[in-house]
């Protein structure tokens, strides 16, 4: 990917009408930073941005009629033009002579039309039944904007009925969690539109019906946020980022919510709190005659987010984290506890070597609140937990030249770490602090992981390697036909079961559940129904070796005299992985001293053991609008290795909304929190045509950074 380093330093939007331009550039693995003199923005006067009017006297002054003022005005015009037009040909002369220089030629999808409908806003909101989404609405369609929003916000609980007689058959009951010690602030909702706004893009990828998100609601800024403090002042306890906000509809939000104070609250406290009053529903303790328990015991989830010393904690961030441990925990009854994982950067910080010095790191390097949920770690310390020896000679390629215990190459390490830790949870997520999410998070990670319990075993990883395109392939089902179809006709043999390949020494059992009951010709989509998925991931589970991804031979820990054990990869590390999944990972580190890049670490175990994985498929947006035949051949038929989205052809992912490269991915976040993006948007731009975006559940990454007007 070397040679393409100056290619990608340009990702397509709009800079300025009818010219190629760019959003911010993403990290790579290969890129180096080009930066440019104009990608600064001037700086405004406080005037300017807030639109304050030139005094009346002084425009009769200016306009008060005599030939040598309106010569001088004449002319002061005159050149301003000039200056703005010779400014304007500069800018596309610069990236017209860059371009030249650095041998770009613009991708395919660059030239596709842009999709616009997303901006769309609550003042044009029309029933789901009638929404025609952007890409199959005619030409110059005009949509209706009223006044005001046409329907009230409502209140979103995705949580079972946990007072109903039918939830109460099987389970312990739920008792109400609190954010106080003193129980007077119940764990706050958060609020939705009913329907979305006329003529808004649909995702290309994946599906809200499938997994089980509401596709009739749309999400904006106060509801969403509105009860975690963004739309109310400091002084009350809030963040006050509503001030410069477009308004429409808002003080109907706002009149739904009681405002907390949130400098005073104690999340980790709070989270054991819950746990303790609901601990019954996770060890249920009536027993039958017949040694059965008569109700269900409920499995619990850590939501781990991994960070570190020196991390900042933006206000956004804050929001998103009250927001996670809220729905997740709080409101579901402590099904969920959200951690974050802190890497000490600094290994010369003896942190396990005196509490003093744990505490003051913890305490300035992650925010008051948080203090209680937060978990240190360091690599020196990974390499006292997973001594080795990796030798290099047992390496295939060490791509990156870093340092095995190093997070760039085992950030793995630390989850193996801190789940045998905590065996009490039935499974991990692991998470990311760049990721952001519109909707409801315990409606999406309730909604995912339902979705891969329903999955049959039977062709699981080989649909899993693809991207449904559901424009293209048509619902679920269909889908599912044409990857058995094709499996047969390419001759391929599917995965069933635990994988064999040449090895030497030892090997750790694969357990015996994962063991198919028949052979794959005689299971009818039957095996793995019902059973919870051992890793859920997001992008799609491809086999390296049919790429040129840089990291596919980042193996350590097997022969290098045979042949590269079978693997597979999902990109981007956010997943759920099971606690036999991550038992067989530990072992394989330490008794067999095996491991790979951390993409690859956990789908390979998963494969080489049989374990049930499976790619989620969330609906995913792109800013343009792809021919559904070039996008299908694209993602899922590239003709030659170096063409695969996962090697040098992942410039086709930077228009989308969520991949580790994917620009348009924070450029739309930060349209809907308000802010300007690309000279686009913004409060006045939003309060002139249909006010603030309102978009259903979108998954974002990667967030470099956020801002609002």
């Amino acid at each position: 990917m070397g040679r393409l380093k100056n290619a990608f330093s340009l990702i397509p939007s709009l800079r300025l009408p009818g010219s190629k331009s760019a959003y911010e550039e993403l990290p790579s693995h290969d890129m180096s930073h080009a930066s440019s003199p104009l990608d600064e923005s001037p700086i405004m006067s406080d005037s300017w941005r807030k639109g304050i009017s030139t005094p009346r006297r002084r425009l009769g002054f200016l306009f008060r009629a005599s030939p040598r003022r309106l010569v001088i005005v004449t002319l002061t015009v005159f050149f301003s033009l000039v200056l703005i037009a010779m400014g304007s040909f500069r800018a596309r002369k610069y990236y017209a002579e860059k371009d030249k220089a650095d041998g770009r030629i613009p991708y395919h999808w660059e030239n596709y039309p842009r999709l616009d409908g997303f901006y769309n806003g609550l003042r044009s909101l029309v029933n789901y039944t009638d929404w025609v989404p952007e890409q199959q609405a005619a030409s110059k369609t005009q949509i209706k904007i009223h006044k005001a929003p046409p329907f009230d916000p409502v209140l979103v609980n995705p949580y079972s009925d946990f007072t109903s007689d039918e939830y109460l058959e099987d389970h312990q009951p739920v008792q109400r969690c609190y954010l106080d010690d003193n129980e007077k602030y119940p764990a706050p909702d958060i609020f939705a539109y009913p329907g979305i706004p006329a003529g808004m893009t649909a995702p290309y990828w994946g599906s809200y019906e499938n997994l089980g998100i509401a596709p009739d609601r749309c999400w904006e800024r106060f509801g969403r946020f509105g009860p975690y403090g963004y739309s109310y002042n400091p002084s009350e306890g809030g963040l006050g980022l509503s001030n410069n906000s477009a308004r429409a509809g808002a003080e109907k939000v706002e009149e739904m919510f009681t405002k907390i104070d949130y400098r005073n609250v104690n999340w980790g406290k709070a989270q054991q709190k819950c746990f303790e009053k609901n601990e019954k529903r996770f060890n249920p303790e009536t027993t039958w005659d017949n040694g059965t328990t008569g109700q269900k015991a409920v499995k619990r989830s850590a939501y781990v987010l991994r960070t570190f010393t020196g991390y900042q904690y933006t206000d956004i961030q804050l929001l998103s984290l009250r927001a996670m441990i809220n729905e997740l925990s709080l409101k579901s009854g402590g099904e969920y506890d959200v951690h974050l994982l802190v890497q000490v950067k600094d290994d010369t910080i003896p942190i396990f070597a005196s509490k003093e010095v744990y505490t003051q790191t913890l305490r300035d390097n992650v925010p008051e609140e948080f203090w209680g949920i937060a978990t240190l770690w360091s690599e020196q310390q990974m390499r006292s937990y997973y001594p080795g020896p990796f030798r290099a000679e047992d390496n295939v390629e060490n791509h990156s030249k870093s340092d095995i215990h190093g997070v760039y190459r085992s950030a793995h390490f630390a989850l193996q770490w801190f789940s045998q830790q905590h065996q009490e949870y039935d499974f991990i997520w692991n998470w990311e602090m760049d990721i952001r999410y519109t909707g409801h998070y315990y409606e999406f990670h309730n909604g995912v992981a339902k979705w891969a319990a329903e999955q049959p075993r039977k062709l699981l990883w080989e649909r899993s390697s693809r991207f449904w395109i559901p424009g293209a392939h048509g619902p679920w089902t269909k889908f599912s036909e044409l990857v058995e179809r094709e499996t047969a006709e390419r001759k391929e043999t599917p995965v069933w079961g635990p994988v064999d390949f040449p090895t030497s020494g030892a090997r750790i059992p694969s357990p015996k559940e994962n063991t198919p009951p028949t052979s794959i010709e005689d299971d009818n989509y039957e095996w793995g129904v019902g059973e919870d998925a051992d890793l859920i991931v997001f992008d799609p589970l491809f086999d390296p070796a049919k790429t040129n991804w840089v990291f596919r031979n980042d193996v350590s820990g097997y022969n290098t005299s045979l042949e590269t054990p079978p693997r597979r990869v999902a990109i981007i590390t956010v997943a759920r992985l099971s606690r036999e999944l991550l038992n067989t990972m530990h072992q394989e580190t330490f008794r067999m001293q095996r491991t790979m890049f951390p993409e690859m670490w956990p789908p390979s175990v998963a494969l080489h053991h049989g374990y049930k994985a499976v790619y989620a498929p969330h609906p995913v947006s792109f800013d343009r609008k792809w021919p559904l035949d070039v996008m299908d051949k694209t993602f899922n038929y590239p003709p030659a290795p170096h063409d695969s989205p996962f090697g040098w052809g992942e410039h086709n992912m930077q228009g989308g909304s969520f991949y580790y490269n994917a620009g348009f991915s924070g450029a739309l976040w930060r349209r809907w929190l308000g802010a300007k993006e690309n000279g686009e948007g913004g409060r006045k731009a939003e309060q002139s045509r249909s006010d603030r975006m309102c978009l259903r559940g979108m998954l974002f990454h990667p967030i470099k950074h956020e801002s609002i007007e």
